[in-house]
């Protein structure tokens, strides 16, 4: 005879929402010019070590946010093992329930582009050139406020950006080295604004004479990116190659690595478990 279940327990199996642990939002607007952010927080579980925990910013944080929190909430259990340290995540996203926003083209690109006007679908190019305004928002106004409300290690930040977050972080590297000591750029939009760029890398090296720069980056793209039109598989490489002639003691470390079989956007989940290890190794020394 079939067993029947008590109403009484039906409930026990009533749909509820999916939610990741130990995270939360909020909608924070910049002072500066006014922008909307939603900002996404996740910690680790337990007492955070006497010097805070190490902290990762995530650019296009609708997009990644969850696929890196739930990565680093695997690996981090057992560090001596994985070689990932339990961190704060910090995702950095806007208003929208679609994996990108419009508005990321003007936070994430450091002038307007001359050369791209149309995308793919030939519709314009938004409205571009505020990543100066955007790395601002950043460092004075979301960090302050993360660091207030959770026990950071400044000592031990990173940042983390694909595609157009991966030409922001390689600006951010290059206009203002000292924001963070870990730069993770995956398939670096470096087509863009190239000129500006090689300018600023001429500036960041002739700066790094004078004052050492303590600060690791990794490149990384899909393989099956290289040959695409942009060709920014091999800009990516030859940045790598000029920043790895720096002298070893100005304190710049980068590294270059593509993903087999992968493309530009299925390239993100290994890239995010590949940071994972390059930026909360617990063998590397404070200040990196």
């Amino acid at each position: 005879m079939e067993q029947m279940i008590p109403s009484s327990t039906l409930t026990d199996f009533s749909r509820r929402e999916v939610v990741i642990p130990s995270a939360e939002q909020w909608v924070l607007r910049s002072r500066a010019e006014r922008r909307i952010y939603r900002i996404m927080v996740a910690r680790p579980a337990g007492e955070p070590p006497p010097g805070g925990y190490p902290v990762i910013y995530l650019l296009d944080g609708n997009s990644v946010f969850a696929t890196m929190v739930e990565a680093l909430r695997l690996q981090c259990r057992r560090p001596d093992q994985t070689g990932v340290l339990p961190a704060i995540v910090v995702g950095i996203g806007y208003e929208t329930n679609g994996p990108y926003a419009t508005e990321r083209f003007y936070d994430l690109t450091p002038l307007p582009s001359m050369e791209y006007r149309k995308r793919s679908d030939d519709d314009p190019v938004p409205e571009q050139g505020g990543a100066k305004a955007f790395l601002q928002f950043i460092e004075e106004e979301l960090k302050p406020q993360i660091e207030s409300e959770f026990p950071v290690d400044r000592r031990r930040q990173a940042l983390f950006g694909h595609s157009l977050g991966g030409l922001f972080a390689l600006y951010a590297l290059l206009s203002k080295p000292e924001s963070f000591q870990y730069y993770i750029a995956g398939s670096p939009s470096l087509h863009w604004n190239q000129e500006y760029m090689l300018e600023l890398e001429r500036d960041f090296v002739a700066k790094s004479k004078e004052r050492p720069i303590h600060a690791r980056v990794l490149l990384g793209v899909g393989e099956l990116e290289k040959t695409h039109v942009c060709r920014n598989c091999d800009r990516a490489r030859a940045l790598t190659d000029r920043l790895t002639a720096i002298p070893e003691d100005i304190g710049v470390k980068a590294e270059y690595k593509e993903f087999e079989n992968e493309g530009h956007v299925s390239v993100l989940p290994i890239l995010v478990s590949r940071a994972l290890r390059f930026a909360l190794h617990p063998d590397h020394p404070e200040g990196v």
